[in-house]
């Protein structure tokens, strides 16, 4: 199979980066099929994809017809085993290396010999999933920013165990089919860019606790000072507050006594609050709190 052959994916999970890896998909002309553990989170799931194509149309991004089409092109199912006959399976689950491996176990018992598996994994090594697998020669990491719509760069991270077959096959897909800018990472928890960006995301969590500057101008400064779209508190928020800290505790076992990566104090407590960041209504700028 080439690269062009792909016409049915699989996504597992629709949070906010698997719906946005779902509206890719589904708008380069492929087929996909989503997979969420029950009927709320699928509705949740299409909603986020609606919501997100229903934007492109009113920015001028995307004609009606399209995205009609691109809507349609998309089907969903609780059951894992619906992605038995997908010529290509992005795994895009919460960070949780447990929960991962499992899914990836099942994928690799379910799927077509020759499908390749990939997960949009932040920081887990990728030799950890192949090896739950049993394909290991076949699953590689493949990186969406987010939204992943909007954002160009696809961070592919094979391990060890990957094919350059694999590693080519998937390059190709993401530049030719889905249009994106591909870059390759060794397979170290982080990869490229969780790597630099959660110390800079974690000292300034921690600036801001110390009390050395407001929130506000944290991220003006680094806006401004270094043309930054966003600064680093409000880019938090975007990414997930949750999300941080499990990455964030992958970084810490994977780089023991560093503390670049330890994650910050008042992070864990606003997560334990429920400020969860954008998805929950509030983080660093939780509307209902005051500045510390």
């Amino acid at each position: 199979m080439e690269p062009g052959d792909v016409r049915h994916v699989g996504v597992v999970g629709a949070g906010l980066m698997g719906s946005g890896i779902v509206e890719v998909c589904a708008r380069a002309g492929l087929r996909v099929t989503f997979v969420e553990a029950n009927d709320e989170l699928i509705a949740a799931g299409r909603g986020r994809v609606e919501r997100s194509v229903g934007r492109a149309v009113e920015r001028g991004k995307l004609d009606a017809a399209a995205a009609e089409a691109a809507l349609q092109r998309i089907d969903a199912s609780d059951e894992l085993e619906t992605l038995a006959g997908v010529d290509l399976v992005i795994e895009a689950a919460t960070e949780d290396r447990d929960a991962k491996r499992t899914i990836f176990e099942r994928l690799g018992d379910l799927t077509r010999p020759e499908v390749i598996l990939a997960s949009n994994t932040s920081s887990i090594p990728i030799r950890e999933l192949g090896a739950a697998s049993g394909r290991a020669d076949r699953v590689i990491g493949m990186h969406f920013f987010n939204p992943p719509p909007v954002m160009a760069l696809l961070e592919l991270t094979p391990s060890e165990d990957t094919s350059e077959v694999t590693f080519e096959f998937v390059r190709a897909f993401g530049t030719d089919v889905l249009g994106k800018t591909c870059v390759r990472s060794g397979d170290e928890a982080g990869f490229i860019v969780n790597r630099l960006l959660i110390p800079y995301l974690f000292d300034a969590i921690r600036l801001y606790a110390s009390g050395f500057a407001t929130r506000e101008d944290i991220d003006t400064a680094m806006r401004l000072g270094l043309a930054h779209p966003m600064g680093p508190l409000t880019l938090s928020d975007l990414i997930g507050l949750d999300t941080l800290v499990a990455i964030g505790e992958v970084m810490e076992s994977a780089f023991p006594g560093d503390a670049r990566y330890e994650v910050p104090p008042l992070l864990r407590e606003l997560v334990s609050r429920g400020r969860l960041g954008k998805k929950s209504g509030g983080g660093f700028y939780d509307p209902t709190a005051t500045d510390r």
